[in-house]
């Protein structure tokens, strides 16, 4: 069998209806850093260090078709890797009092018997997001 070709994630691109409130969750909420940005395209980077997502305004924002995870193919949600329990709970209570996010439900194992936990919520703009501890 071929070694992998790839080297893990480079980034993630996200279409978002308002980049301004994008940058400030994951700034704000998430401790990510914004690292670069382009008002032109509009777009801007934030990087917590080890990925770096590409925020992208929608051009009509108000007539744009948000995804539905059952009915759409793409992106089904982004998860992220926190470092343990503790962590996601802080991840939790960040989340959920951030204005303009849902919680789906909140930190749990990620199946029966499991010892990995998670946390699904959608950040302003709808976009599913995922937190989880490592595999043990």
């Amino acid at each position: 069998m071929q070694a992998p070709l790839t080297l893990g994630t480079h980034h993630v691109g996200l279409t978002v209806p308002d980049l301004d409130s994008a940058v400030a969750f994951f700034r704000d909420a998430l401790g990510f850093a914004l690292v670069g940005e382009n008002p032109d395209y509009p777009c801007a980077f934030v990087n917590d260090g080890t990925t770096l997502i590409t925020l992208w305004r929608a051009t009509d924002p108000a007539n744009a078709t948000g995804f539905d995870r059952k009915a759409n193919i793409g992106l089904h949600h982004l998860a992220f890797k926190v470092a343990d329990a503790g962590k996601l709970e802080q991840v939790f209570n960040l989340v959920k009092v951030y204005p303009g996010v849902t919680v789906e439900f909140g930190p749990g194992p990620i199946r029966a018997g499991s010892t990995v936990q998670h946390l699904i919520c959608t950040m302003p703009g709808g976009i599913r997001l995922e937190f989880a501890t490592p595999f043990a």
